[in-house]
């Protein structure tokens, strides 16, 4: 693990906390000390009772996150363990208990798409492109959080064909709630944050707790995690370098 961090945290007046992937030369690929930082900035805004809203980003608006570091150095231990920090971030995010929004600008790829995806809210960079390549790399995952986000039909659809979508196209099928320019997406994602932020805590935790509870998202995320994580252990999965 780098002495350097890879991530970011703040928490502004009204009490909007942004977490942002700080890699742009590596495209925001995710390594284990990414998935590492972002849990613990999770526990830190969990914690915190000034945080009313978390807004998920990158400072790169050419892309959120290109997925998994598949560059990274893993021996076959090191890659069930990554594997098993992806299944907890998910995990965490989706049970998150204060409202999150992801700033979706330009390539939100695999690892990067399920983070956007277990958000309860995405702004959309005009420049978006959206890809999950679950398929296409032998991984099953994402089908847990992405029948809750836009049905059955679409989710078989952005799935099986490992398809990159636009702005547009995720517009319409309700994988963004709004699109806004590709440099202003961070600035979009935290204005409808702070918006969030304005209204009672108490009872916005509440209703996002009552829904979760009827649709069960945080229980099917949990059990595709588990899933996930013996996919690798099996010796299947994403490549790595070993």
């Amino acid at each position: 693990m780098s002495d350097e961090t890879v991530t970011s945290y703040r928490v502004d007046e009204q009490g909007v906390a942004l977490i942002r992937l700080e890699r742009p030369k590596s495209r925001n690929a995710i390594d284990t000390q990414m998935l590492t930082e972002l849990l613990e900035h999770l526990a830190v805004a969990r914690g915190d009772e000034a945080v009313r809203v978390l807004v998920f980003s990158s400072a790169d608006h050419m892309g959120l996150s290109a997925g998994a570091d598949v560059r990274e150095q893993l021996d076959a231990e090191a890659h069930v363990r990554r594997m098993q920090l992806f299944s907890d971030l998910y995990d965490t995010i989706v049970a998150f208990p204060k409202p999150t929004v992801a700033a979706c600008h330009g390539d939100v790829v695999g690892g990067g798409a399920e983070i956007a995806i277990a958000r309860d809210m995405r702004v959309g960079g005009s420049n978006l492109r959206m890809r999950f390549p679950g398929a296409a790399l032998g991984m099953p995952v994402g089908p847990a959080r992405l029948v809750t986000l836009c049905g059955l039909a679409a989710a078989k659809y952005l799935l099986l064909s490992s398809r990159t979508v636009g702005a547009d196209e995720a517009l319409r099928i309700g994988l963004v709630n709004r699109v806004a320019p590709a440099a202003a997406t961070e600035d979009s994602a935290l204005e409808l944050a702070a918006g969030v932020a304005a209204h009672p805590p108490e009872a916005v935790a509440r209703l996002k707790a009552m829904l979760h509870e009827w649709d069960d998202v945080e229980g099917r995320s949990a059990k595709e995690g588990v899933g996930q994580v013996e996919h690798v252990r099996s010796g299947t999965g994403l490549p790595f370098q070993s």
